[in-house]
């Protein structure tokens, strides 16, 4: 059996031995082109759309939970945790899966059902859900709250923003 350690060199070897005879089946012109200052410029034209405000909203959440689950799995790793901290980290990591799970879930929910992007943070029983629109509608944000919360059996707090 393959361990831990022989598939990551494995993985990273055919990785670097891809990009090695991609970089050298390279055509020549692509390698010696010089970027001119129009182009410079153009690459250097960012317009910001509504959208990538959720966008980093959603990286920055996914950073969150990565942090997280590392540190929950270095605990459940460790020789040196007692049992009762190996099962509460068992149980955080079971509890942040199903959160991040649902909150994909209620996102496509929500697009599919009112045709609006948005993103969602679940934490224990609040809701976070961002809309990105800049009609700040009542009766739309009554609709996404009952909507969200057709998907859970227990009361949930639920806060709608409009970016």
């Amino acid at each position: 059996m393959v361990n831990k350690q022989s598939m990551w060199f494995l993985t990273l070897l055919s990785l670097v031995l891809v990009l090695g005879v991609y970089y050298v089946t390279m055509p020549n012109d692509l390698l010696s082109s010089k970027i001119t200052s129009d182009e410079v410029t153009d690459v250097l034209d960012v317009k910001v759309s509504e959208g990538d405000a959720l966008i980093a909203m959603r990286a920055n959440r996914d950073e969150e939970v990565s942090l997280e689950i590392e540190k929950l799995e270095s605990v459940l790793t460790s020789d040196s945790s007692s049992v009762e901290a190996k099962n509460k980290a068992f149980e955080d990591l079971k509890v942040l899966n199903l959160n991040v799970s649902k909150e994909e879930e209620l996102e496509k929910k929500l697009e599919e059902k009112f045709g609006i992007k948005s993103y969602i943070e679940v934490n224990n029983d609040n809701v976070k859900v961002v809309i990105n629109s800049k009609e700040h509608d009542a009766s739309l944000a009554n609709n996404l709250m009952r909507s969200v919360q057709e998907e859970y059996e227990e009361k949930m707090y639920i806060t709608i923003e409009f970016e």
